[in-house]
């Protein structure tokens, strides 16, 4: 397996950290005593990742690389890969070399795979449901898996979605919160633009058209337009026209999505893509002997 990665796949630097720490998780103490004891030290084992279920793959990187980090001997051939739509019984990757290493590294790598991927295929249902309806970008949100972020930002990707912020200092996006303590729309846009660097974005998060205006008044780069019905965020995206970004944000599904996105708006974000997809169902078959 190389180390070339495409925009879909994170370099080497960012995932081998995330990969060792998860194996050295299930090692334990010990290892892995079931196979230590069962399999021959010399054993080798033929193996492919398959899908069981149809869908969009991402992280077949991290799988191989959970394989070639318990031994680099292990020889890895990527069949699918990240981005790719696969149909029950298509082969992902096919993995060769010392069985227990295999059989030490697959809960890690399925794990990863099957998290990933599902991740990938609901994004991808998103952007396929909206397709027809606008121009809208469906992206996620910092709703992540702690220590996983990059990984499951990158499975957005793999889906044809887009990235939000992937951090707090991505951008200065101000949320009911912010206005509250600050005391007013008004007064969070200003207070964010005096102490915004000149490349900072400010985003402001509304489900008012009275904050819409206030917002519209003082000038923002873009607006989160949250929870808004339809003939509300049809008005909003009205009064926005061209002078900020549109994202539409709250209870977005493949069924509610084509509305949102014939209102206008450039962005539908989705947390639920990073907490809450299921995981796509990927097994680990071995070639008889």
């Amino acid at each position: 397996m190389n180390d070339t990665f495409s925009s879909l796949t994170l370099p080497r630097l960012i995932t081998e950290p995330i990969v060792r720490a998860a194996l050295l998780e299930d090692f334990g103490r010990t290892g892995d005593i079931t196979s230590d004891a069962v399999i021959p030290v010399e054993a080798t084992a033929n193996c492919a990742i398959v899908a069981r279920d149809p869908g969009v793959v991402s992280g077949v990187d991290l799988a191989g690389l959970a394989f070639t980090l318990m031994d680099p001997s292990i020889a890895i051939s990527v069949h699918r890969p990240d981005g790719s739509r696969v149909a029950p019984g298509d082969t992902i990757l096919h993995v060769f070399g010392p069985a227990r290493a295999i059989l030490g590294a697959e809960r890690v790598a399925l794990n990863l795979l099957c998290r990933l991927s599902g991740i990938a295929t609901a994004t991808s249902e998103l952007v396929e449901a909206v397709r027809p309806h606008g121009h809208a970008r469906i992206a996620c949100t910092r709703k992540t898996t702690p220590g996983l972020r990059a990984l499951e930002k990158a499975a957005v990707r793999a889906g044809g979605g887009a990235n939000h912020r992937f951090g707090l200092d991505d951008a200065i996006l101000i949320k009911d919160n912010h206005i509250a303590i600050a005391g007013g729309v008004r007064t969070a846009i200003e207070r964010s633009r005096a102490g915004a660097g000149h490349l900072v974005k400010i985003e402001v998060e509304v489900d008012r058209l009275d904050q819409l205006d206030e917002a519209l008044s003082v000038g923002v780069d873009a607006v989160l337009l949250d929870n808004m019905d339809i003939p509300t965020l049809t008005e909003a995206v009205r009064r926005i026209g061209k002078s900020a970004i549109k994202e539409a944000s709250g209870r977005i599904t493949a069924k509610t999505a084509p509305a949102i996105a014939a209102t206008g708006v450039d962005i539908i974000s989705a947390g639920w893509l990073t907490h809450s997809a299921p995981i796509l169902d990927l097994g680990l078959d071995i070639a008889a002997p």
